[in-house]
């Protein structure tokens, strides 16, 4: 059976597949579409492909690198956007997909939800804590600024600092709007917070992040999470001054302290200097009053309690006849001390009389005779004793053992013996030295030295000593020993005449004068 020719053309594979992407792009041309975004790939190209889908079907759409960069907010799986392109086929992969060249959420509530959702997550960490966040420094010396340089925002915040409190200000150059505005501002802030203290950069006191007022799409780029991170990971305290009072961005919550415009950041972060100085003026105008009320009133003070004190010299005169009473007193107690003390060695002298001594070493040498010999006999019977112990003991022990025990007790017994003729030595030695000891006292308190000093001792006719001239009356005989002798007289008044000088022997043999006159 031959084959039945067909009079349909042929086409090649690519002349099919580009002749349908003609067809599509003429039929669409630019359409808006509305749907969620789902995967979305970001290829080192630069390049983001993504799905756009509803409830029914899927839409593969790509952003080519020269639109991305221009995006007003960047693709996010699960937010909802209205997407304009043109309708085209890959052919390559026989698929059709969308171009996009514009992005925009489908409505304020989806980013509001998506920011929502963000602010959860974020605050379930902690980074907007109160806790966390630092005091501004009450006078920074300089002052990092992350914003546009080239916008109004920053002209506002230096024209702001210069007029309250000039300093110095360093600004990091970033794009406030955009793709890249989120990662520019993450970067600005930790490249303040990496800057070392005392390098050739100062390094800021305090951060202010700015930007003008715009919608939230145009404000989106201080949502993302790197700026929010960087904000709180921040060791320099930060202000946000992102829009207008009624904006609000997550970097307001991890920031230190919210200003509602960027001018607002400005007066926050510095005083008025005029203020300051008037401040500083007041103080010390108060100080200074302050501190001349207290001196005065302390000088007043000082015045009313000298007042009250007594005159030096009236502080020091009871004093002063104290001590001349006792000036005036301390001869005669010196008298009366001395008086007392000789009326009481006088009385010790009496007690110690010559014949008291000679009877206590009469007494001693008794006592000592006595002793040794008990002594004596003491050694005579322990001798006794000991041999008779010795001859009890011959008649039971053997003649080896008795040599053996006698030889024993013979050491023990001449120990003994030495011992105690030792000891008889030694306390005759102790009684003897006592002895001297004795006699040189006796010596010592004998009347006979004070006679050898040129005294002389007076005793009536009894042998008494005689102690007072009152008591001698005149005609009364009387004996008077020198040192070297005794001679006799007779007590006479002042108006008897003299007697011839009788002489006598004295002990030495020489005659001696007895006209000596009276004593009294």
């Amino acid at each position: 059976m031959s084959e039945t020719k067909s009079n349909a053309a042929e086409f090649t594979v690519s002349e099919i597949s580009f002749s349908i992407k003609r067809t599509m792009e003429d039929a669409f041309g630019y359409v808006r579409v509305r749907g969620e975004l789902g995967r979305i790939s970001r290829p080192g190209s630069g390049h983001i492909y993504l799905d756009l889908k509803d409830d029914r079907s899927v839409l593969s759409g790509v952003i080519w690198r020269g639109v991305a960069s221009k995006l007003k907010i960047q693709p996010e799986q699960g937010l909802e956007v209205i997407a304009t392109g043109k309708i085209t086929t890959f052919p390559g992969q026989s698929k059709y997909q969308m171009v996009i060249d514009a992005l925009e959420p489908a409505g304020a509530g989806a980013l509001m939800a998506l920011l929502e959702e963000r602010k959860k997550k974020l605050a379930a960490e902690g980074l907007f804590a109160e806790e966390r966040k630092r005091s501004l420094p009450p006078l920074p010396r300089v002052i990092g600024v992350v914003t546009s340089p080239t916008g109004a925002v920053i002209r506002d915040i230096l024209h702001r600092i210069d007029d309250r409190f000039p300093l110095h200000v360093l600004v990091w150059p970033v794009r406030v709007q955009g793709e890249t505005s989120g990662a520019e501002v993450a970067n600005g802030i930790r490249g303040f917070n990496a800057l070392p203290p005392g390098g050739p950069i100062p390094r800021p006191d305090l951060l202010i992040v700015a930007r003008g007022g715009g919608s939230i799409e145009d404000l989106w780029g201080f949502n993302e999470e790197a700026v929010v991170r960087a904000a709180a990971e921040s060791q320099i305290p930060l202000i946000s001054a992102v829009g207008h009072e009624t904006d609000w961005t997550l970097i307001d919550l991890a920031a230190d302290v919210r200003a509602p415009t960027p001018t607002g950041a400005a007066e926050i972060a510095v005083p008025v200097k005029a203020e300051l100085m008037a401040l500083v003026d007041d103080r010390s105008r108060r100080l200074n009053s302050g501190l001349v009320r207290f001196v005065t009133s302390r000088r007043t003070e000082l015045r009313a309690a000298s007042a009250a004190l007594p005159a030096p010299q009236d502080l020091l005169a009871l004093p002063r006849q104290r001590f001349d009473n006792l000036a005036n007193g301390l001869g005669r107690a010196l008298i009366v001390s001395t008086r007392t003390h000789r009326t009481h060695h006088q009385n010790l002298a009496s007690r110690l009389s010559p014949v008291l001594l000679s009877r206590l070493t009469s007494k001693a040498r008794q006592d000592l005779a006595a002793h040794s010999e008990r002594q004596q006999r003491a050694l005579h019977v322990a001798v006794t004793q000991k041999r008779q112990a010795f001859a009890a003991l011959a008649v039971r022990l053997t003649p080896a053992r008795l040599a053996q025990q006698s030889a024993l007790g013979k050491e023990r017994l001449n120990g003994l013996t030495d011992r105690l003729e030792r000891a008889y030595l030694a306390r005759l030695g102790q009684e003897k030295a006592r002895l001297d000891g004795l006699q040189k006292l006796l010596k010592s308190l004998s009347y006979k030295d004070v006679l050898a000093r040129g005294y002389a001792v007076v005793r009536d006719a009894g042998g008494q000593p005689v102690r007072s001239a009152a008591t001698v009356a005149s005609g009364t005989a009387l004996s008077i020993e020198f040192a070297d002798g005794s001679i006799d007289a007779v007590a006479m008044s002042e108006s008897a005449a003299p007697k011839p000088a009788k002489t006598r022997k004295s002990g030495t043999g020489k005659p001696v004068r007895t006209d000596q006159g009276t004593l009294f």
